[in-house]
């Protein structure tokens, strides 16, 4: 008797994606507090809505494609990278871009050539650059702590308790702040000694890195992604990272900080590994992901924003047909050089 295995659906998928993602939110939320809660419902509601009315307009009959769950997807990983205690329509607006343009004007799912989550939040950061600063503090370092409904209130209205100033609830990522505090002139030495770095990287965003790293883990194990991109990336960015540290300590951070700090692990795991605006071949995928790893870093440290997750995907991306075209194994059997002749 033969056994053919049934290739996983699209839904399937997603809804892998959708779990593995599960534990780095929760870990979130013990860290940063619920607000997050409510921004991951805000895009998803959304995602879905955007979905359903470009689908409409396209003459597709819409209940499978919302099944499949690729608009959670996009929703939730454009939650995750912008700030929890943005305003409603900010996540709104994001998510409508990623949705509609990124993704539905070049064909829809499978035809898209840029990562619609990161097209949607650069967009956001280079249009409203003040409004994607307004990060929470860690719980153990916040003056003042929002409920969920606090937090609620705060995104649709941008009123905080009586009280409760924003200078209580939120404060400079740790890239952000180590960025500034080396242009200043201070050492990485004396920057992290402040309350806002733990063992390897920010508090509490080690933690999240850490869950990042185990659900990504478990979608290698289900084989929803290969071990090429993230492996490359991580492994770029420690290179290139350990190298300035060691010719200058001072002025360059530890390589681990890298990786358990900002998106590095969401990025290499969950968003750099979309088979659609990525390289199909192994060599290819390993280019795709040490060219990220690699662009993080530069961005990080030399370029002007804190992190860089998001501008090396899309640079990438553009790159992604190039990479393709040479890097396809060799036919079996083909002579190239007699082809070429002919």
């Amino acid at each position: 008797m033969t056994y053919v295995a049934q290739p996983a659906s699209v839904g399937m998928i997603m809804g892998k994606v959708l779990l593995a993602l599960g534990l780095g939110i929760a870990a979130y939320v013990i860290y940063f507090g619920p607000a997050i809660l409510v921004s991951l419902t805000l895009a998803s509601l959304a995602a879905l809505a955007c979905e359903a009315l470009v689908l409409r307009l396209r003459g597709y009959v819409i209940a499978p494609f919302l099944k499949d769950g690729s608009a959670l997807v996009t929703a939730w990983l454009l939650a995750l990278s912008m700030p929890p205690l943005a305003p409603w329509w900010l996540v709104v607006a994001g998510t409508a871009f990623a949705i509609v343009v990124a993704k539905h004007l070049y064909g829809g799912l499978g035809n898209n050539l840029f990562n619609p989550a990161m097209a949607g939040y650069v967009l956001l950061l280079v249009s409203f650059p003040s409004h994607m600063t307004q990060w929470p503090a860690a719980e153990m370092l916040a003056h003042a702590h929002l409920s969920l409904l606090d937090a609620a209130i705060y995104i649709f209205t941008g009123h905080l308790p009586a009280g409760v100033t924003l200078d209580a609830i939120t404060m400079a990522t740790p890239l952000d702040m180590l960025k500034t505090q080396l242009k200043l002139g201070h050492t990485v030495n004396e920057v992290t000694r402040a309350p806002l770095y733990g063992y390897l990287g920010g508090r509490g965003s080690e933690v999240i890195a850490a869950a990042w790293l185990v659900g990504g883990l478990i979608l290698l194990k289900q084989r929803v992604i290969t071990w090429h991109v993230p492996v490359a990336m991580l492994a770029a960015l420690f290179a290139a990272a350990l190298w300035f540290h060691v010719y200058d300590p001072d002025r360059y951070v530890a390589p681990w900080f890298h990786l358990a700090t900002g998106g590095a692990m969401l990025g290499a795991f969950f968003i750099a590994t979309d088979p659609v605006t990525g390289p199909t071949t192994p060599m290819g995928k390993l280019i795709f992901g040490a060219a990220i790893g690699l662009l993080v870093y530069l961005i990080r440290t030399f370029g002007g924003y804190p992190d860089g997750v998001a501008f090396a995907v899309l640079i990438m991306n553009m790159a992604v047909p190039l990479i393709d075209l040479y890097t396809q194994p060799r036919v079996i059997g083909h002579d190239s050089k007699k082809s070429d002749r002919s």
